[in-house]
């Protein structure tokens, strides 16, 4: 066999494998999730009643209102943060990210003191998922007991009975996943959306 015929094959062979793993396999990939999975591959985008998208199941978002069921703290305020004028740094590691600061970090027991001050003053039991940010800082999820903590606030603000929020939480709480890892958690986003969905 020549050299050229060799030089040939190998370039015949890198083409094809090019087509097959650069634009045969994402293509049906992309098709797949499509047909199969068109909520996830989309995003995972939820819409309120009137069908506008307000944001993603899978990204934390920032809830503040006493009306609603406040979110983890984040480190980068779910990146909302003006890349224009971004004097707490809050941009520096981009969208998201931990703020990796050791627990003796006079900046972090700050930032835990006055978290836990606010809660306080809101009447909410702090839970470490309202008091500290979550790996990413994009966390979606609390703990139930970080929802039934801020019932009370809540159905003073809304006029509601306890009770209505209690149900509402156990409807919105997802289990283990498979049964077996992790710890149940209730998606805050949707939990606001089934709030405002109460009659």
């Amino acid at each position: 066999m020549t050299f050229a015929r060799e030089i040939s094959r190998a370039i015949r062979s890198t083409l094809v494998l090019w087509i097959l793993t650069a634009i045969i396999y994402p293509l049906v990939m992309v098709a797949f999730g499509q047909i199969v999975f068109p909520f996830q591959a989309n995003g995972s985008i939820l819409k309120d009643g009137s069908g506008k998208a307000i944001g993603s199941a899978l990204i934390g978002q920032p809830f503040s209102s006493d009306r609603y069921f406040n979110s983890r703290p984040s480190s980068t305020s779910y990146s909302t943060a003006d890349p224009n004028n971004d004097k707490d740094g809050i941009l520096k590691t981009g969208v998201s990210g931990a703020s990796n600061l050791a627990p003796s970090n006079p900046d972090l027991i700050k930032r835990v003191r006055e978290t836990t001050e606010k809660l306080k003053q809101a009447e909410i039991q702090p839970t470490a998922d309202l008091v500290y940010t979550s790996g990413s800082s994009l966390d979606p999820h609390i703990t139930p007991e970080a929802a039934r903590s801020q019932v009370s606030r809540i159905a003073k603000a809304r006029q509601l009975q306890p009770q209505q929020l209690n149900l509402l939480i156990a409807q919105n709480t997802d289990g283990r996943s498979l049964g077996i890892f992790g710890e149940p958690g209730i998606n805050v986003l949707r939990l606001n959306l089934a709030l405002d969905a109460l009659k």
